[in-house]
């Protein structure tokens, strides 16, 4: 039994759910989200709730009656709330730059580099942070570990981008050998 798929997910106010074949259109303040419904689950309205539930007893049902539950309630935070995530640069001559729809980047290469900044997406530099920020999480995570992947830190200087909340675990680097 999923823990997670037997709990109804509460709609907050200012939230529209539409369940139409089998999609689900999540409207809010922030903008709106659709998924697949995938066959096995069966997603209802009640009483200003979403139900998910199994539509039969295999392996591939249970576990994506979890799964279903979890990224309904993801776009229902995503409409209301939304999903940020913080990468900060480190580096001597690094440097980052929002230029209309795209992330200009200057990481130590020969040329600079240009990110087109995705639709729904929004890219903001402050403190010395890039905040990305939007309505769907995957895409928000998809964009940042993209950033990310241009310059990850690396563990003996710790150059280049991490995640505010990552641990970079530094390394000692070689050692001159005296006297022999």
């Amino acid at each position: 039994m999923s823990r997670i798929g037997k709990k109804p997910i509460e709609i907050p106010s200012g939230v529209q759910i539409e369940i139409k074949d089998n999609r689900i259109k999540v409207s809010g303040p922030k903008g709106s989200l659709e998924m697949m419904i995938v066959y096995e689950v069966k997603v209802e309205l009640k009483d200003n709730a979403v139900i998910v539930d199994r539509k039969q007893k295999s392996k591939r049902a249970s576990a994506m009656w979890g799964t279903t539950n979890r990224l309904i309630s993801n776009m229902i935070k995503g409409v209301t709330e939304g999903f940020e995530k913080r990468l900060e640069l480190n580096g001597v001559g690094y440097r980052m730059a929002v230029k209309g729809n795209q992330l200009d980047l200057a990481l130590g290469f020969s040329h600079p580099v240009l990110i087109d900044i995705p639709e729904g997406i929004t890219a903001k530099i402050e403190e010395g942070a890039l905040s990305i920020s939007g309505a769907d999480k995957q895409a928000v995570g998809q964009f940042a570990a993209e950033v990310r992947g241009l310059k990850p830190v690396e563990p003996y200087k710790g150059k280049g981008f991490k995640y505010s909340d990552e641990i970079v675990r530094r390394k000692e680097g070689k050692k001159a050998v005296a006297g022999e």
